[in-house]
């Protein structure tokens, strides 16, 4: 409704006040990144609104505080640690192609300056390529410059006889490395793409995988540690308060269902983590081209459940490796089965 004279449209109001917030914070004028804000500030406002409620109405937790200051230190450290995790892993780099490419190319140059004599074949130097990504430094002119190098790389990787044309990005216009893909909500391609979260308003990838799985494990802890305390008030304070449990209830039974997502969620990631799978790579299997010709329950990627977990926690941090696709003889060493004597050798591992 308008009053003549009086005040502008509700609609104007809006309008220029939405205007006002795009000058003054240039991000909220990307309609993807103002939602992914605001999901990130009810994320942030779910879980004060939990713990806010939990010691407003126990009583009991207060004096339990009092008594064992430690619990209560300890369910406020794993609260912030959950909290600092979600926006650590929301602002980290997932990896992507151009941000390898640039670092290839750069290395390249410096090997070529430093080196000029060396014998060494190329299936060895471009085999198991692990480059240095520094994610701040990407630019737009990488893709008109040299990619000679890049391109050597990525061939190594692929079986021999693939066309250029099967791996390169027909949106980027660069050459994919296997276990890559382009996302159209971030408008890039990234190594080893696992999906995009809208609650982190970012991809997962090589780059933060392992931060994204610590953090589900450290929300599922805090859903479990919440649902306790939250049963632990309902059964020494029902029918106290009506209104009071009504709150409780329903916080509880959202938060149950969230647990059980969280819960199936970390396992299905771990699962993934123990053979060396992404989730885009377990969906979309029979359209990736280079997967299609893989029995179902081979993984191709996978070296191990030790060597897999190796890699995913400690030797990703820094590092950004380029794997290839195994070679007849390895597919078929990975379709055999287990012996006593391999398990005993830990050929399994």
């Amino acid at each position: 409704m308008t009053i003549p004279g009086f005040c502008l449209p509700l609609q104007d109001i809006w309008d220029s006040t939405m205007g006002l917030c795009c000058r003054m914070f240039p991000c909220l004028a990307d309609p993807a990144r103002r939602s992914s804000l605001c999901l990130k500030i009810f994320l942030v406002m779910i879980h004060l609104i939990y713990a806010c409620v939990l010691f407003l109405f126990d009583g009991e937790l207060i004096e339990k505080t009092k008594k064992e200051p430690w619990y209560t230190v300890l369910y406020l450290l794993l609260f912030v640690a959950t909290l600092v995790q979600y926006f650590v892993t929301s602002l980290s780099s997932p990896g992507y192609v151009l941000d390898a490419m640039r670092a290839v190319n750069e290395r390249d140059a410096v090997y070529r300056k430093t080196s000029t004599t060396s014998k060494q074949p190329a299936s060895s130097k471009y085999g198991n390529f692990v480059v240095t990504v520094d994610g701040s430094q990407l630019g737009d002119s990488l893709l008109g410059s040299n990619t000679t190098y890049w391109s050597k790389l990525v061939a190594q990787l692929y079986p021999p006889g693939t066309t250029i044309r099967t791996w390169t990005c027909t949106y980027c216009n660069v050459e994919q490395p296997p276990r890559a893909k382009h996302c159209h909500d971030c408008d890039k391609c990234v190594l080893q793409f696992d999906h995009h979260c809208v609650w982190l308003g970012t991809c997962i990838g090589q780059g933060n995988h392992c931060r994204f799985w610590w953090y589900i494990c450290e929300e599922t802890a805090l859903c479990l540690w919440t649902g306790i305390l939250f049963i632990s008030y309902l059964k020494a304070n029902i029918s106290r308060a009506w209104w009071r449990d009504a709150i409780m209830i329903t916080l509880l039974v959202i938060l149950s269902m969230s647990l059980v997502f969280l819960l199936l969620l970390l396992l299905f990631h771990s699962f993934l983590i123990l053979t060396n799978q992404t989730t885009y790579e377990l969906v979309k299997r029979r359209r990736i081209f280079y997967l299609r010709g893989f029995p179902d329950r081979v993984y191709p990627f996978s070296k191990g459940v030790c060597r897999n977990l190796y890699n995913f926690c400690c030797a990703r941090s820094s590092i950004y490796s380029m794997e290839r696709l195994p070679t007849a003889q390895e597919l078929e060493e990975k379709t055999m089965p287990y012996t006593c004597l391999d398990v005993v050798t830990c050929r399994c591992c």
